[in-house]
């Protein structure tokens, strides 16, 4: 299945609250986007591992995504190793996406910056024709592909942006698809324990960081991304 955006994320939501309003803004151009999670979150605090699939499910529907699908690493214990490498190149040479989007180079959550990491070198690693993988078809090797460019949005800490996108009109399906994780964020008649993410602060920030970033830009809402290699344009007028 060939895709133009391969969205990745440590844990289910992470795609939602870092690119939501941008893969829904690409999805309604025509483009085919997919999410990865790396884990089911069943670290998490508050609801399940079986819980956070469901939600996960619900967020994929509400964005239009083409596929989403889980690896099942460990949450909190997953590395940055062969094994886990190896995994990764499998999918990105089954998607084939132009654009990989995927975690904060460095956040709160020490999965973060460890899947950012993950994703990366496994993006670099799958252009190797030497690296010989198998999906699906066991007797069907795979082809070397690697992304035109790999983005990572920004998590907890406020990094500052390389590259911003403008959002605007998409940040109500953005937080829809976050509020598809019902058991995550803010909800005042739940007797769930309170985590960092699950206070009305927190969800009240994701619209006024998106809302401070299209300001900067004179846009009612933004996004923000770190780039791994310079942004490079045909001409100056190409930028907004």
């Amino acid at each position: 299945m060939k895709l133009d955006i391969l969205a990745i994320g440590s844990h289910p939501d992470d795609v939602e609250l870092g690119c939501g309003a941008t893969l829904a803004k690409e999805i309604s151009k025509g483009k085919k986007v997919g999410i990865i999670d790396l884990t089911r979150g069943e670290l998490g605090t508050r609801g399940t591992a079986e819980t956070r699939d469901e939600e996960a499910f619900n967020a994929a529907k509400i964005l239009g995504v083409q596929s989403r699908i889980n690896m099942q690493f460990a949450d909190g214990f997953f590395l940055n190793d062969k094994k886990h490498q190896l995994e990764i190149i499998k999918m990105i040479r089954y998607y084939q996406p132009e654009i990989i989007i995927c975690n904060a180079i460095d956040d709160r959550h020490i999965d973060h910056a460890k899947g950012s990491q993950l994703v990366s070198d496994a993006c670099f690693l799958s252009g190797l024709k030497k690296i010989e993988t198998t999906y699906k078809d066991k007797n069907q090797p795979q082809e070397p592909w690697r992304p035109k460019v790999v983005y990572h949005y920004i998590q907890w800490k406020d990094i500052e942006p390389d590259l911003v996108v403008d959002v605007s009109g998409f940040i109500s399906k953005k937080m829809e698809s976050v509020l598809a994780y019902k058991t995550q964020f803010f909800d005042p008649n739940s007797k769930a324990p309170e985590t960092p993410i699950s206070s009305k602060n927190f969800t009240d920030s994701v619209d006024y960081r998106a809302r401070n970033l299209g300001r900067l830009i004179g846009v009612e809402h933004a996004e923000g991304y770190t780039v791994e290699r310079y942004v490079a344009v045909d001409s100056l007028f190409d930028l907004k």
